[in-house]
């Protein structure tokens, strides 16, 4: 059941600025605010232990950040949730480089227990690389909630960010193949 709470959150937060750019003359900001609350409540609910214990603080930090910023501003508050996100999982990717091993360690580890260290020093520029994209994601997706048409936001926050998010991705996946079939370790 976790399993598909957590597809459908991930799909309603992929669809979310799609919503607000083609219903945000017909739906007010507050609408926005409290179904970006409710994707964040859905998560919640959807975690299993293991990433509970890892996720549970920042979305609910993400949670308070929006009711924060909705009684200051309800419009820049309904641009906010794909930009806090960023930062909560730029939070958690950071955090995992002071307290090893790094995020995307941990998730190898789940494949290969028992990394080498060179694949352990790979995996740590694979999380500095995802740290550094998600801050200057959040901070691109900040700057076009604040000063940008609904327009441009919409664009970054639900187009560029995933395409540029899955090149990331398919490239990372090319690096590793490469260095595995030069003999490399990770």
């Amino acid at each position: 059941m976790g399993g598909v709470l957590s597809a459908l959150a991930v799909a309603a937060s992929v669809a979310y600025p799609f919503a607000v750019y083609f219903a945000d003359d017909r739906i007010g900001p507050l609408v926005f605010v409290a179904a970006a609350i409710a994707l964040i409540a859905l998560r919640l609910v959807a975690l299993r232990a293991e990433e509970a214990r890892r996720w549970r603080m920042p979305l609910l930090v993400v949670a308070s950040l929006l009711l924060l910023l909705a009684s200051i501003d309800l419009d820049f508050a309904t641009r906010s949730y794909p930009l806090l996100l960023s930062l909560a999982a730029a939070g958690l990717f950071g955090w995992s480089l002071l307290r090893p091993p790094s995020l995307i360690e941990r998730l190898a580890r789940i494949r290969q227990p028992d990394l080498p260290p060179a694949a352990q020093r790979y995996c740590r520029r694979v999380t500095v690389i995802w740290t550094c994209w998600l801050v200057c994601n959040a901070g691109v997706a900040g700057a076009l909630a604040a000063w940008g048409s609904v327009a441009q936001w919409a664009l970054w926050t639900g187009v560029v960010f995933y395409v540029v998010s899955g090149a990331l991705l398919a490239g990372e996946y090319a690096v590793r193949h490469l260095v595995r079939r030069r003999g490399l370790t990770p």
